[in-house]
């Protein structure tokens, strides 16, 4: 296994992505009883990129803005609040009926009742982003980047997005960046394109060093069978998820590392969350155990933002995914869809268990 960064690089992680926002009613209440919302900068992307630029590392993000839009200008306020740098065109609105960011409507449910999610992406500016939009050599080649991740959301967006991602795998191969592509599969982004972002989705893995998704990511997305999807039973289907992860690095030779998560869901604020990694030839399973959870969204994005902050460091592939899950558990926890840790420690506590008070 070779996951060698570059040294050079000024930028550790790099990620492409269309920002917008969120709206979620209070107090965990459905979002057609609510009358009172909170809204948050959002986007999977971004998420992932959270955990490394809250830790310290340079974190660069590619998206569009809409021009002199108030959404925009909390987009850009939020990112610079997360210590992440930005580069993106400004677009103009067009008319009152013209390009805008992405809103997601989602309340977090309660209890027996399971969040809902309504993805309201009419006029997405976001869809229009494409490689050209960039000066990647100087980006990829002359500064230099150690990771680019890759979404299958973003990929998946438009036909635009998706060639943007096959360049940027492309182009960032050559300039020695590892790549990470997490698959990410949306059913509602992949109709009538299916045959289309299946081929897109093959060469992006192809090309990738690191490949993260779920039992149903990897059916859907690249053919692998596995597992039936749907969480249940995941403690007494390890060996058919390490058969599903076996067929994929036999049919993607070139991945270094393979990430699939798993979370049966109990009940809203109850999941059971573990994971299996294979890197090289070394496999890491994490059984699934209880945690608490406020707000499931982005506790995926957590994971795959703690892997690549491990790898970003240089440590043993063991504690990839002790740190992975725990920021993963952390993101459960909070009001956002990204993880904002404090420091390190933080998120060892989380992985030992440890929630009593620091003083």
């Amino acid at each position: 296994m070779d996951l060698t960064l570059r040294q050079d690089a000024r930028t550790a992680l790099l990620v492409p992505t269309s920002m917008g926002v969120r709206l979620t009613p209070l107090n965990g209440q459905p979002f057609h009883c609510g009358d009172t919302f909170r809204m948050q900068v959002t986007s999977a992307e971004s998420n992932v990129a959270s955990v490394a630029s809250y830790l310290g590392l340079p974190v660069k993000v590619l998206t569009a803005f809409v021009k002199g839009s108030p959404i925009s200008r909390m987009i850009r306020e939020n990112l610079a609040s997360r210590n992440m740098s930005v580069e993106g065109k400004e677009v103009e609105q067009g008319s009152p009926w013209g390009y805008r960011h992405q809103f997601n409507l989602a309340d977090s449910g309660f209890g027996a009742r399971g969040p809902r999610v309504q993805n309201d992406r009419a006029g997405e500016v976001g869809r229009t982003i494409t490689a050209a939009d960039f000066d990647l050599d100087r980006i990829l080649v002359s500064e230099g980047v150690q990771i680019v991740h890759l979404s299958g959301l973003f990929a998946a967006l438009s036909p635009e997005t998706s060639q943007c991602c096959l360049e940027l795998a492309r182009r960032a191969k050559a300039a020695g960046s590892r790549i990470s592509f997490d698959l990410n599969h949306r059913a509602s982004f992949w109709k009538g394109r299916e045959a289309e972002l299946r081929r897109t989705f093959a060469e992006i893995a192809a090309a990738s060093d690191i490949l993260v998704g779920n039992e149903e990511d990897f059916q859907l997305c690249l053919g692998i069978q596995g597992p039936p999807a749907g969480g249940r039973d995941l403690a007494g289907q390890i060996e058919g998820f390490k058969g599903m992860i076996g067929a994929a690095r036999r049919q993607f030779s070139g991945v270094s590392v393979f990430a699939n998560t798993l979370r049966e869901v109990v009940n809203t604020n109850c999941h059971r969350w573990g994971a299996i990694i294979c890197a090289g030839e070394e496999w890491q399973v994490i059984e699934p155990r209880e945690i608490t959870v406020l707000d499931r969204i982005g506790g995926g994005d957590g994971f795959v933002g703690g892997l690549l902050y491990g790898i970003l460091k240089g440590w043993e592939p063991a504690r990839w995914g002790e740190f992975a899950w725990a920021c993963g558990a952390l993101v459960a926890t909070l009001e956002t869809d990204y993880a904002h840790p404090a420091d390190e420690e933080q998120i060892w506590s989380i992985w030992k268990g440890n929630a009593r008070v620091r003083r």
